[in-house]
């Protein structure tokens, strides 16, 4: 029979010395965020199974879970807090669904995000203007009338596992697809790959003779995942294996795997949690020195440049996903991208979705997203439209 969560709390629990148990008591009870757990209660459990109760009861099934890994790592257990957050599925399954438990935005103070405008297209006047200011600064684009643009979009929705099933990636995919064909790009779509096949996608979407006369390209990938990984559909305590790295992505788009891409900008966005912790804290007042040997006659390229990837949290930290509505960083970079796109650089639309999230809170929902691996020596306005 297949373990529950509450089977896999007890087993961590009973990993503990009785010294780190009674940490682990001492540091629950200790807890300033709500609902808290009484130190009366504590005090008459007399088994780990009867403190999972307890800790299900307060918090429901899920949370007790994150509770529960975020006192394991406070006392020092990382170990223990490793083996639960792997057997119960990442921590993700509890954590990018949390949003459907905080209270209604109007009552929180926050609005979640509009994706129902329409793009803005650029003027020929303003992207003329801006060629003959920066001129070299700004990567070429190509009319629309003769360029092939491809976007590569996988989105991971119903898993082997069925209680981490993504409720609201499936409207995710809509903005996403509809963001994109806006954008003047034809969208490769796939849905529900295991690690290896998202690997095979990339690669062959890697491949495309359409690079050759694109100017650009973006890459969506949206899934449950680790800090570096990003889980297929059969990822799970009987599959660990199964997740694509994050550095395949760019391997297979790099100068060496993808020369048609070459001096083009690869944008990479990927919606996944990078851990289990939440994304805020409290705050108190209170080289060789030998010159390298190079060739002058051979064209030598950067194998990896021309990128730029916007990731939906931070490492180590959840990213959050409304079940209706879709995830936060989708909703907020459609969002951005539709008011925006007509006259600003990719970076600074990356920033103001920064901002969106800086200002974005409901108690201990935080979330940041943040750039990695940025290589883009230009500036890369898409000019919407044109």
């Amino acid at each position: 029979m297949e373990k529950t969560i509450q089977d896999h709390l007890v087993n961590a629990l009973d990993d503990l010395t009785t010294d780190k148990l009674k940490k682990f008591k001492n540091k629950l009870v200790d807890r300033k965020q709500e609902p808290r757990v009484r130190r009366s209660d504590v005090e008459k459990v007399e088994y780990t199974t009867e403190l999972v109760d307890l800790l299900i009861d307060t918090y429901t099934t899920r949370t007790a879970v994150q509770v529960a890994l975020e006192v394991l790592r406070t006392i020092g257990c990382n170990q223990v807090a490793q083996n639960l957050e792997a057997a119960t599925g990442g921590g993700c399954t509890a954590l990018q669904a949390p949003v459907q438990n905080v209270p209604p935005p109007s009552a929180a103070g926050y609005d979640l995000p509009d994706t129902s405008a329409m793009l803005i297209p650029s003027s020929e006047q303003f992207k003329q203007d801006i060629i003959s200011k920066k001129g070299q600064e700004i990567y070429p684009v190509l009319d629309k009338g003769v360029r092939k643009r491809l976007a590569l979009l996988i989105n991971n929705v119903e898993f082997d596992c069925k209680r981490k099933k993504r409720n609201g990636a499936q409207k995710d995919q809509e903005n996403m697809e509809k963001l994109l064909r806006a954008l003047g790009y034809d969208v490769v779509k796939h849905t529900d790959l295991s690690g290896r096949e998202m690997d095979d996608a990339i690669k062959t979407f890697a491949g495309r003779s359409e690079h050759a006369e694109s100017d650009s390209t973006f890459v969506v990938i949206m899934s449950h995942g680790q800090r570096d990984k990003i889980s297929g559909i059969h990822h799970g305590p009987d599959n660990p294996d199964d997740f694509l790295p994050v550095d395949n992505i760019f391997n297979h788009l790099n100068t060496a795997n993808c020369p048609a891409l070459l001096n083009k900008p690869k944008v990479i966005l990927i919606q996944a949690c990078r851990g289990g912790k939440a994304g805020g804290t409290w705050v108190s007042d209170s080289h060789s020195d030998e010159e390298p040997d190079l060739e002058g006659d051979a064209s030598y390229e950067h194998n990896e440049k021309d990128f730029i990837s916007l990731l939906s949290c931070t490492p180590e930290t959840k990213a959050y996903r409304d079940p209706v509505n879709g995830a936060l960083f989708i909703g907020f970079l459609v969002q951005v991208f539709n008011a925006k796109a007509h006259e600003d650089h990719v970076e600074e639309l990356f920033r103001q979705i920064m901002r969106h999230f800086e200002q974005f809170g409901c108690g201990q929902v935080k979330q940041m997203v943040c750039k990695d691996r940025g290589s883009m020596p230009k500036l890369f306005y898409l000019f919407p439209g044109l």
